[in-house]
């Protein structure tokens, strides 16, 4: 009986016939429709990124005419001084402007973990406010900032023009800091620096041997990702720019007008490339250090 009962099961189940068959099937049907919906989607979102790269070994005169396929694209960059200097500053100024950040965040991410109240939520609500802020309300209220403080205050430095980008391209990267050394600290007791200081060691002592190594990973990550981000500030550096200082992305704008060239497109691949090996750095380092991502979260949406 067992066995009939066996062999009915089987014939069934290769026909189709058993209870639920049909909802495994739509089942897959769905998860099949959705895959490949998934796939459209993210070729719709990269495309554009494709397209570029793959013309950036254009050999044409310009980016929409091809022409064959070369490196000749990547050979303009070490001829053009135009190009050299506009990657320059924007390199120079993504280190810099990472630099602030990370000072500035890390001491404020570490303020917040260690010293909790009810300042903590007005200064995250600070922080959120400087997130979610236009970049072109930044750059209409830094320009005349820093021309009243370089020329009617007669402070030379903001007359510069790497200066100006550095503090520009900082002021969302701090924000991104801040909330990463925050949710590194706020999981972890402050056991080990209590220790340190029954042990009489000084506040600077405990700060640096036991507070900024346990914040390590997240400053290193900020670091990272502020230097991504700051070589993508067009609008800020746009207003705040100075003759002599124009950076990558600026340089691209006034490009357009004359008609774009496949250097531009060699040089974005470089910077994409540069990009994503800062990402998966970041990625990497985050993954090592045993941060729960579901804690960032929480912690850069203010919990």
């Amino acid at each position: 009986m067992s066995v009939t009962t066996k062999t009915e099961a089987i014939l069934r189940r290769s026909e189709g016939t058993l209870p639920g068959s049909d909802r495994r099937a739509h089942r897959s049907w769905s998860d099949l429709t959705l895959n490949v919906w998934g796939i459209l989607v993210v070729l719709f979102l990269f495309a554009p990124i494709i397209v570029i790269v793959v013309y950036s070994f254009n050999t044409g005169r310009l980016l929409v005419s091809w022409d064959g396929f070369g490196l000749d694209a990547f050979a303009t960059i070490l001829e053009k001084p135009a190009v050299q200097n506009a990657v320059r500053v924007s390199i120079v100024t993504a280190a810099f402007s990472a630099a602030i950040a990370t000072v500035l965040g890390t001491l404020a991410g570490i303020a917040m973990a260690r010293h909790p109240g009810r300042w903590v939520w007005w200064f995250l609500g600070l922080l959120l406010f400087v997130s979610v802020t236009p970049e072109i309300v930044d750059a209409v209220a830094l320009l005349p900032w820093f021309v009243m403080l370089g020329q009617d205050a007669g402070m030379a430095v903001f007359n510069d023009g790497i200066v100006r980008l550095s503090i520009g391209a900082s002021l969302f990267s701090t924000a991104v800091v801040s909330y990463l050394v925050r949710a590194r600290l706020v999981g972890q007791e402050a056991n080990l620096e209590e220790a340190s200081s029954d042990l009489y060691a000084s506040p600077l002592t405990t700060f640096r041997r036991v507070t900024l190594p346990l914040a390590a990973p997240a400053v290193f990550a900020g670091f990272l990702l502020s230097f991504t981000l700051g070589l993508d500030n067009t609008v800020i550096a746009a207003f705040v720019q100075v003759s002599g200082s124009t950076p990558w992305p600026v340089y691209v704008l006034s490009a357009v007008r004359s008609g774009l060239r496949p250097e531009i497109a060699a040089v974005s691949t470089v910077m994409l490339l540069l990009t994503l090996v800062a990402l998966a750095v970041v990625a990497i380092v985050l993954r090592r250090a045993g941060d729960s991502a579901t804690d960032i979260a929480r912690t850069m949406g203010g919990g």
